[in-house]
């Protein structure tokens, strides 16, 4: 969405629902077993922080449980996140859970469909019991989820739903919750900047290939306008004094596309004095065209999601409200809990596997159960303390291009 443009097409989801039991979900269910080691007492989704600690109390279920794990993540080029951050989060995980190396394999299918399947053929011929893997599209999802599930293999659909398989489970972020963030973080950002009466344009991510991105929009629909729908019809108004002068998705998640557009509705409707967008790239795309446009910053608000190096930096600078921050490493260990939990033929605990997750109308699919992690709005006022302490941004690098000045007033330390 991660996104990391591509990532959201990813990044990007599913409408979460209340949680739930596994009953009513058996093609979905592991069978379990009331021998061996437990499952840690009051395991949740709020278990994992950046200790890694939560993951030592999974060893007896390492132990017990048998096949390999195999991995896939979907690219290199859509985002660093997978080099940086995804891949040696999981390796950690995997560790500190008590794995070896040889019982448990993490490829990149580099962005391309047919690897992504390969991969997944690959794994389940070496054994694989449990196969994790961040589908690069809905299409390859359903190829390698259906392979899975002729073989017995039990699949976690790992950052983005594809909504189909018998014995898949979902782990991410609250994709509507995402939303509501970015919502939220808009309305606050518009009077805080002062914007009034204002003429608002939305540039949604890829809901043509990407059902995260339709709950996306959901969210901050709901938000701003009341309505869960996507995409709006332009004229909508709220309580607030809001116009919607435009609503309208950015095919396939591409930022240059994205630029057009904004482009051309912001030729077409000199009124526009505050845009909502998609994630990072969407928003970046936006500032590109309102600067040489010879917009200042602190006038016309963008939002994002991702928590990349170009938000952060427009956030400082005063050209975008906050972005929309996940944290890896809590979602890399509750992927790694699940699937131990998964391997050994336990039950995971409702805390942990805390909710469902859906095919937004009109997409096919069915309801599956998922792990769902709770994602933070980030601007200049608790950057230090997310994306900076954390180490998903480099202070250094950030400040080299904001300046230290600008990063002191933010408390951030170069």
């Amino acid at each position: 969405m991660n996104s990391f443009h591509r990532m959201s097409r990813t990044r990007r989801g599913a409408i979460a629902v209340t949680a739930i039991s596994l009953v009513g979900l058996g093609a979905t269910s592991v069978p379990a077993s009331a021998s061996g080691p437990k499952v840690p007492a009051g395991l949740s989704v709020k278990s994992f922080n950046s200790s890694f600690k939560e993951m030592s109390k999974f060893k007896a279920l390492t132990r017990a449980g048998k096949g390999l794990v195999g991995v896939i993540l979907p690219d290199t080029t859509s985002s660093t996140r997978y080099i940086n951050f995804d891949a040696p989060y999981l390796t950690e995980a995997f560790a500190k859970a008590g794995y070896s190396p040889s019982q448990f394999k993490i490829d990149n299918a580099q962005g391309v469909d047919a690897t992504e399947l390969a991969d997944a053929q690959a794994d389940i011929a070496l054994g694989a019991k449990v196969l994790v893997f961040d589908p690069i599209d809905s299409t390859v999802g359903a190829a390698v989820e259906s392979y899975a599930a002729s073989h017995g293999v039990v699949v976690i659909s790992y950052d983005r739903a594809t909504f189909v398989g018998k014995k898949t489970y979902y782990v991410s972020f609250d994709n509507f919750k995402v939303g509501q963030l970015i919502g939220q973080g808009f309305e606050s950002c518009v009077a805080a900047w002062g914007v009034s009466s204002p003429k608002v344009f939305e540039l949604d991510g890829g809901e043509d290939t990407d059902p995260n991105a339709i709950s996306f929009a959901q969210g901050y629909n709901s938000v701003i306008w009341g309505s869960a729908k996507t995409p709006l019809t332009s004229g909508m108004t709220n309580s607030k004094g809001y116009t919607l002068v435009g609503d309208q998705i950015t095919p396939g998640w591409t930022n240059s596309l994205g630029a057009t557009i904004f482009q051309q509705q912001f030729t077409a409707h000199k009124t526009i004095n505050a845009t909502v967008e998609a994630n990072d790239g969407l928003a970046q795309a936006v500032i590109t065209d309102l600067t040489q446009a010879g917009v200042g910053p602190r006038k016309i608000p963008t939002t994002g999601q991702d928590a990349t190096l170009q938000g952060m930096e427009n956030i400082l600078n005063g050209y975008q409200c906050g972005s929309v921050y996940k944290a890896v490493y809590l979602e890399a260990q509750d992927t790694v809990a699940l699937v131990t939990i998964l391997r050994a033929h336990k039950t995971p605990p409702k805390a942990l596997l805390n909710s469902t997750t859906k095919p937004p109308k009109g997409v096919p699919g069915k309801t599956q159960p998922a792990s769902l992690l709770t994602p933070v709005w980030v601007n200049s006022s608790n950057m230090a303390s997310t994306v900076i302490k954390d180490g998903f941004i480099s202070a250094s690098t950030l400040c080299t291009a904001v300046g230290n000045g600008v990063c002191t007033a933010a408390h951030i330390t170069p």
